[in-house]
């Protein structure tokens, strides 16, 4: 039995299919450890050549100067500011898109009212109208309402964008609970909120996993919404790491520029590795049923 189990563990496919996942992880992690190595050089040492090789003296102060004195414009203050920023519209942007989608997707799947089939369709048309599509309609809109440019009024683009997603999201998990227990709630009095908050959110952590995790990551990597509809006063991390890099003044410094894109990708990356196992599993558990 020994030797029939090695000879398919080493068969020509499996092999196969391994050194085609080596390589792809190796393809993608090559960039961010070039990031890494060079983040931690000095600008003399990066002139030098050879952005493969490790840093012969490992010195923090980019990481110092990117987090709090590189110029991001007018001010060099660093992309400090900009990470309080992105974290002020994540925090609304993922829990009122999350609340709302999960309510939307609970009345679809269980009090189908009056024109739901019509309404989730409209959402569902939502989510593949191009975001340049949407930009100038609704500066218009924000701006006539006297919220362009304003933390409120990202936070709303968001969640605007966000919707059709999360609706479908919670609408298809939803569909795989089974009706019965909605019916004995209704029979025990329970009217539609109250069932939501005893019945349906208790049983709804796996999706809200998964919808925050995208909801986090896709705000949190968000540019151009963030560039036009924040205002100067908000702009997120990303933006300020743009300003940051493509700066033409002085001397280029590579190495506050890759500890800077590293520094802004920490949050989606820690979101990875920390809950990519309930990712899948809220996956699995039925939000891509239906």
């Amino acid at each position: 039995m020994r030797p029939r189990s090695m000879k398919a563990a080493l068969s020509p496919a499996r092999i196969g299919i391994y050194f085609f996942l080596f390589t792809a992880a190796l393809f993608f992690l090559l960039p961010l450890y070039v990031m890494l190595v060079t983040s931690f050089k000095s600008m003399p040492e990066i002139r030098a050549g050879n952005i493969f090789a490790l840093p012969l003296a490992v010195t923090v102060d980019a990481w110092r100067e990117a987090w709090s004195g590189a110029c991001t414009g007018l001010s060099c203050e660093g992309i400090k500011g900009g990470f309080w920023n992105s974290v002020a519209i994540v925090v609304p942007s993922t829990i009122l898109p999350i609340l709302i989608g999960a309510i939307n997707g609970y009345a679809l799947s269980f009090w189908r009212p009056r024109g739901a089939a019509l309404l989730f369709g409209v959402l569902m048309v939502g989510a593949f109208i191009p975001v340049q599509v949407m930009i100038y309609p609704l500066v218009r809109v924000l701006a006539g309402v006297g919220l362009f440019g304003s933390l409120p009024g990202i936070v709303l683009v968001h969640m605007i964008f966000a919707m059709p997603v999360m609706t479908l999201l919670f609408r298809n998990y939803y569909a795989a609970v089974p009706h019965e227990l909605f019916q004995a709630a209704r029979i025990d009095g329970g009217g539609f909120f109250r069932i939501f908050a005893y019945v349906m959110l208790p049983l709804s952590l796996p999706i809200i996993v998964v919808a925050a995790i995208m909801q986090v990551t896709g705000v949190w990597n968000d540019y151009i919404l963030g560039l036009v509809f924040a205002g100067t006063e908000n702009l997120p991390m990303t933006v300020q790491l743009n300003n940051v890099i493509n700066t033409t003044t002085g001397t280029r410094q590579y190495n506050v520029n890759m500890a800077a894109t590293i520094l802004t990708s920490l949050v989606p990356l820690a979101i990875y590795f920390i809950s990519g196992r309930w990712f899948v599993r809220g996956i699995a558990a039925g939000a891509v049923k239906g």
